[in-house]
């Protein structure tokens, strides 16, 4: 896009179903690109963005490759992405070393290599806040110094940017014309809740489908767990309810301290943390408010702060739930890419307006 007579142009690393770039653009900037080795994001990615999915492992990527998709036009190059987080978030922890995080451990340092070669003009990350306990971010944050960058980043607290949901991330921007601040957070009264968000969808029982959208669907539950969610009080916890109905291991000492499992969400607050097993009523504070069982699919999203009409997959019944669940899950809140744009924006017009 032109802005301060300047046009800018940004790339996607990472950049699953779409959640950074939809917010990026709907905040004004041009993102030409994203990139994911993960197939099955690639409709998503499209079918919302006016963007090209490129099906490709960063680390495959040729020296200089990432260049070449920048328009030449272009005066202000963006170079935005979320290395994959799991192996670093607070769940992940207790698996440290496993084979399923070790192939995504070096992604941050494949990011960097990339901003080395290139030399993109603004810089963003986004990532779980467990990740600046870590060396590999240290090492991030001094090679963009040490390649001119002035730094910022900060453990943002989602309410406070529009996101109904308990989810703290961590941010970082970088630019090469100066120092560069995050766009201002809402006032503890505006944070939105849940009701905000999703009151206003159609009831359902536990295993129905809405007739008119197909990813506002919730999983059935057995006979055990509708009773159990029948007994729970919105923002209580399993402690609630009769001994009858406690699972064997929550009578033990050490089941007591998973308390938010089995939960119900409160109408009048943020929901708990979207992780990619929120259609499951055991799973965490899942339970819907009122309604006999877990968020359904479209409910994830749009606390995820996905527009109502976000299109994940083409053929809904095509895909089991908990693909679709993971792809949310696993996305950046697009609010969050938003955020991420304004603050871009805005550092642009304080330098070049």
């Amino acid at each position: 896009m032109r802005y301060c007579i300047m046009i800018i142009n940004a790339l996607d690393l990472f950049c699953g179903v779409g959640g950074l770039t939809y917010g990026v653009q709907n905040a004004g900037i041009n993102v030409v690109a994203g990139f994911d080795f993960e197939k099955s994001c690639q409709f998503a990615y499209e079918k919302n963005n006016n963007s090209k999915f490129i099906h490709k492992d960063i680390k495959e990527l040729q020296d200089g490759e990432l260049l070449g998709y920048y328009p030449e036009e272009t005066d202000v190059k963006v170079l935005i992405g979320c290395a994959p987080c799991q192996p670093f978030s607070a769940y992940s922890h207790r698996y440290k070393g496993s084979s399923a995080s070790e192939g995504k451990l070096d992604l941050l340092d494949y990011f960097g290599k990339q901003i080395r070669q290139v030399k993109p003009e603004i810089v963003s990350m986004e990532n779980v806040p467990q990740l600046a306990k870590e060396d590999i971010f240290d090492r991030f944050v001094t090679l963009l110094e040490d390649e001119g960058y002035k730094v910022t980043w900060k453990i943002a607290y989602a309410p406070a940017y529009g996101i109904p949901q308990n989810r703290k991330r961590l941010l970082l921007l970088a630019s090469k014309f100066g120092e560069i601040n995050f766009d201002d957070e809402l006032s503890e009264n505006d944070y939105p809740t849940v009701r905000d968000a999703i009151y206003h969808l159609p009831k359902l029982q536990a295993g129905q489908i809405d007739d008119k959208d197909p990813l506002h669907r919730a999983r059935n539950l057995n006979a055990i767990n509708l009773k159990r969610i029948r007994s729970s009080k919105p923002g209580g916890t399993w402690k609630d309810w009769d001994e009858s109905l406690l699972p064997d291991c929550y009578k033990k000492k050490s089941g007591k301290s998973f308390g938010s499992v089995y939960g119900r969400l409160e109408w009048d607050k943020p929901s708990s943390t979207i992780t990619t097993q929120f259609p499951g009523y055991g799973n965490g504070r899942f339970g819907h408010p009122e309604q006999d069982r877990a968020l359904s699919l479209r409910e994830g999203a749009i606390l995820q702060s996905f527009p109502m009409e976000y299109q994940f997959v083409e053929n809904v019944g095509s895909f089991s739930s908990q693909k679709i669940a993971m792809q949310i899950g696993n996305a950046v809140p697009p609010k969050l890419g938003e955020v991420i744009g304004n603050s871009i924006l805005k550092h642009l017009e304080e330098y070049y307006g």
